[in-house]
């Protein structure tokens, strides 16, 4: 028979805390719950020992914590794909919408028909939807034209796919009708675009612009739409979430770093304006995207279907050579308004219409998943007070 050594079986207070990983107060609160059995140390009576199973088994339960809650929080911050979608994947650097390649699709496609992709297939109808541009910017006009309908469209839970995909495209309408107003014939939404800004021969560099930015996976204004939609909102009110998302400088605001570097790169230089950009923060903005280590196909296609000022490419030369990155497609976006003189605020007009087909994707899709999306929060705050002793 084999002998046990009884010393073994309980261990002091250190070798507790070492194996647990926490402070006293949390062995304590423990012992007091009776997750962890103690006895007074024979040889010292003020101190305790500790069931050596207990402290090993609530071990292993915190470092399964530990280890997952390490793992949703480098999930939040580019990590592994943690949620499964069908409308988009970036696979050996390439783009795909539902299985086609963006890039090819940019060739021929509209926006709508990448909308009617997107959103699962299907014949869906897009109405005229002219809207108004009055004093506001058009961006102000898309929030009060989504904003108005958040309070009166039913919400998405409990509604039949195809009749959701209707309402997707009304919405969509709404808000081309802020971003895009039009009051004559009907026409595709680049072509407003591009007339509504006295600019038609940069027409179809636009629908490509558009084909390209319409969905990104599981970007922070994705993600948006996403949360929103869970809760079973309209449809609208997850579309409204992604386009507030969309306005913060490190989204859909990024273009502005572009046309900053641009104006230093005509005043003082383009490696000077790099470097001036590297020194001030650490970063440029224009170049290098983290899901495309070789390079972001957006802006290669989209560069290829214009001619860009000498400034550009001079840029984009000068870039990729200092950096080792070739531009994305913020820059190439930025270059798209500047060689046709479109309006300042043109890259973020693109970008919001383009992503409102994915915000709608995406929200369907969180629907007919029908979870809620609530994640827990790891608090780091003071010391939480209990009472007694």
């Amino acid at each position: 028979m084999q002998s046990i050594n009884m010393n073994t079986l309980w261990i002091t207070t250190e070798e507790a805390l070492a194996r647990l990983g926490t402070k006293p107060q949390t062995l304590y609160a423990n012992v007091s719950r009776g997750r962890i059995r103690a006895k007074p140390d024979p040889a010292d009576p003020r101190r305790s020992l500790y069931q050596a199973d207990d402290v090993g088994r609530l071990a292993e339960r915190h470092a399964g914590r530990r280890q997952s809650a390490a793992v949703a929080a480098e999930a939040i911050r580019w990590g592994e794909p943690v949620l499964p979608t069908a409308i988009s994947t970036i696979s050996d650097g390439r783009l795909f919408y539902r299985g086609r390649e963006a890039v090819a699709l940019s060739e021929h496609a509209t926006l709508e028909e990448v909308a009617a992709l997107l959103w699962g297939g299907g014949n869906i109808a897009f109405e005229t939807g002219e809207g108004g541009e009055g004093d506001a910017s058009r961006m102000a006009n898309a929030f009060t034209l989504l904003a108005a309908r958040v309070t009166t469209d039913l919400p998405a839970l409990g509604r039949k796919p195809a009749v959701l995909r209707a309402e997707a495209a009304d919405v969509l309408l709404t808000v081309a009708g802020g971003l895009a107003p039009w009051h004559g014939e009907p026409m595709p939404l680049h072509q407003r675009l591009a007339r509504g800004w006295q600019r038609p021969e940069a027409a179809d560099p636009i629908r490509r612009a558009l084909v390209l930015a319409a969905e990104h996976e599981l970007n922070v204004s994705a993600f948006a739409a996403r949360v929103t939609a869970s809760s079973g909102a309209a449809l609208s009110a997850a579309t409204l979430s992604g386009l507030a998302a969309l306005t913060g400088p490190r989204h859909g605001g990024a273009w502005l770093s572009v046309t900053l570097l641009t104006e230093q790169a005509a005043s003082v230089g383009v490696r000077e304006a790099i470097r001036g950009a590297l020194s001030s923060e650490g970063v440029v903005r224009a170049f290098g995207h983290r899901l495309y280590p070789q390079g972001d196909p957006r802006a290669k296609a989209l560069m290829a279907s214009f001619e860009a000022p000498r400034l550009f490419v001079s840029l984009a030369e000068a870039g990729e050579e200092l950096l080792g990155e070739p531009v994305n497609v913020d820059f190439a976006i930025a270059a798209l308004t500047a060689t046709f003189t479109l309006p300042e605020d043109a890259p973020l007009i693109i970008f919001a219409l383009a992503r409102t087909c994915g915000w709608l994707a995406h929200a369907m899709e969180q629907v007919e998943d029908g979870h809620l999306i609530r994640p827990r929060a790891r608090y780091t705050g003071p010391m939480i007070e209990t009472s007694g002793g």
